[in-house]
């Protein structure tokens, strides 16, 4: 399998044939993202011919997939008529497959035509992973995100009407220092009128090499506590009351891991969380946070 570093995957995705469509970002510019400090300069296509080569080594192994994620920051972004080419390779190769993700920008979405998406629902595209990341502005551009809150709205309405479900990430922390609450409570507002059909939930951590880490060290932005992230997080939670989703805490970067759906186990992970704040042990909390390593 031809993958440019040792691969990643998602929880939820556990049993998804991974393959490599892109190395690099077609944004490449979130203050936060390590990703794009790893692939610096324009994204690459990975070659149809590698691609070829990976979907027949996938063939020959024991099992029959029948789903494939797209490897790449943001494969639903790289030249539609490519993507296409792809999509097609990958049930021509393997027959069993029913339904292809990846992560995709909001702007990915925004940058296809209704023709387009519904080509993409035809191919079985379904089940993409959206960096939402929050609803609250003053973070999306702070963070230099592509989209505004209305934006995601807008684009996941679009995927609504061709049939295409999502996954909604929401990043605690992205406010920085005293502003988790009011983040809280305006991304509650967006994804209540959304009503994805799961949310991933992650905490921002800062990785040396981004251009986060070094306005870190300059003073230009000061990450929230630990028990700041445990209490925006349940404001986000407890603010979700119109949300029939699934609620996945899962990730590396989450101090705290469960899952739930909502409206049925609220309660429940909102006292959690409470307990994880009032019972919050600062210093040891950020320093497993700083030997992280990035993803």
């Amino acid at each position: 399998m031809h993958f440019s570093e040792k691969p990643h995957r998602l929880g939820f995705e556990r049993a998804s044939a991974l393959l490599q469509v892109q190395i690099g970002c077609t944004w490449g510019r979130c203050l936060y993202c390590a990703v794009c400090s790893r692939h610096p300069g324009p994204a690459v296509v990975t070659p149809l011919e590698e691609v070829a080569e990976d979907l027949d080594e996938l063939s020959q192994n024991w099992r029959a997939y029948d789903r494939v994620f797209l490897y790449g920051p943001n494969p639903f972004g790289i030249p539609n008529e490519q993507l296409l080419e792809r999509l097609k390779l990958i049930h021509e190769k393997l027959p069993s497959v029913k339904t292809i993700g990846g992560f995709a920008c909001i702007t990915d979405i925004a940058a296809r035509s209704d023709a387009e998406l519904a080509e993409w629902a035809a191919l079985g595209v379904d089940g993409l992973s959206l960096g939402a990341e929050s609803g609250y502005a003053p973070a999306l551009a702070f963070m230099r995100k592509p989209h505004k809150p209305a934006d995601i709205e807008t684009q996941c309405r679009r995927l609504d009407t061709v049939g295409i479900t999502y996954t909604l990430f929401y990043l605690v922390g992205m406010a920085g220092k005293g502003k988790g609450a009011e983040s809280a409570k305006a991304s509650a507002e967006v994804f209540n009128r959304i009503d994805p059909y799961r949310i991933n939930v992650m905490t921002m951590s800062v990785f040396k090499g981004t251009p986060l880490y070094e306005m870190v060290q300059g003073g230009a932005f000061e990450p929230a506590s630990e028990r700041e992230n445990f209490l925006e997080m349940r404001d986000f939670i407890a603010g979700l009351t119109d949300c029939e989703t699934f609620i996945d805490t899962g990730h590396d970067v989450n101090l705290v891991h469960f899952d739930g759906v909502l409206p049925r186990d609220r309660e429940g992970m909102v006292a959690l969380l409470d307990m994880r704040a009032k019972h919050a042990n600062e210093r040891m909390l950020s320093e497993y946070r700083t030997r992280m390593r990035s993803f």
